[in-house]
């Protein structure tokens, strides 16, 4: 069974599961990591995300979808994936060759146009985006 997303019931799209992936990827919470508990919660999915941050990342990638599909093409969950890596800046992405370079180009200015976002665990126990 697919994530859903908050706002609409429907099954999330792969474009935004495989943002949400990367972002689970390498957002682990500090707060869980200094106090030792990461490991006993590990892993994190997008269950753990507050509906208010799906909602905030189905937003985003439907918006990037939208605006730049003829770049994105076939490479669906590439892009979700590459869109959570360029706009947070981390060691790969449209940026590294695995795009043609005037799409690699195009994409890493509009990512980077998006600004960069972490998670973070609320108070509430659940995941959260910065904005």
């Amino acid at each position: 069974m697919h994530p859903r997303s908050a706002e609409s019931g429907r099954p999330l799209d792969a474009f935004t599961r495989a943002y949400l992936t990367a972002a689970l990827f390498t957002d682990t919470p500090e707060e869980l990591q200094r106090s030792g508990e990461f490991q006993e919660i590990e892993p994190w999915t997008i269950a753990n995300m507050a509906d208010e941050a799906i909602a905030y990342a189905v937003n985003d990638c439907a918006r990037f979808q939208e605006l730049h599909a003829d770049r994105i093409g076939e490479e669906i969950e590439r892009a979700g994936r590459d869109l959570w890596y360029t706009r947070n800046r981390h060691g790969c992405g449209f940026w590294d060759g695995d795009w043609p370079e005037a799409d690699g180009d195009a994409l890493t200015a509009a990512a980077h146009h998006l600004g960069e976002t972490d998670l973070y665990m609320g108070d509430d126990g659940r995941l959260y985006f910065t904005r």
